[in-house]
């Protein structure tokens, strides 16, 4: 079972913050954000297809990527830049959605250890504005979050008992 997702919007501030366990270790869960093919197979809410345009997961690399619904429809774009990179500790980058040109957001993603094979994902996201940030938060970033979190304690599930990747 997953652990949920610990979501921290305070007001009148420009940033996000949130938490969430997983009953793996550090290293999965970091090569779950840094392996291209990985990261398409559980980023984003249920119902979307993930096509990798690039991910270059280092210190001065890129990324961007676009998802469409598996029905069918609209295809949104996103990009952005790994301005810092250490393995199993911390990703800091920029995230930019392509239909909101101009609102870059800064995010710093730490991976803590808590033993026992388990361990932490704690992010602070930036936003250019409270507005920015607002906007975020009322897209529907909660449940997109909560159900690419379960994505993701499923593939590790996977990895772990041997099967994919």
């Amino acid at each position: 079972m997953g652990h949920p997702l610990e979501l921290s919007i305070p007001d009148g501030l420009p940033y996000i913050d949130f938490a969430r366990e997983f009953d793996h270790p550090v290293a999965e869960v970091f090569r779950a954000h840094a392996d291209p093919e990985l990261y398409a197979r559980w980023i984003g809410p249920r119902g979307l297809r993930t096509r990798i345009e690039q991910h270059d997961c280092r210190t001065g690399g890129a990324w961007a990527f676009a998802q469409t619904p598996e029905e069918g429809g609209e295809e949104y774009g996103f990009r952005g830049t790994f301005h810092t990179v250490r393995r199993d500790e911390l990703i800091v980058q920029t995230f930019e959605y392509l239909g909101a040109p101009d609102a870059v957001d800064l995010e710093f993603l730490r991976f803590e250890d808590l033993g026992d094979g388990r361990c932490r994902l704690v992010g602070h996201t930036v936003h250019a504005s409270v507005a920015a940030r607002d906007a975020m938060a009322a897209s529907g970033m909660e449940d997109g979050m909560t159900q690419g979190y379960e994505r993701l304690d499923e593939l590790l599930a996977e990895l772990a008992g041997g099967q994919g990747g």
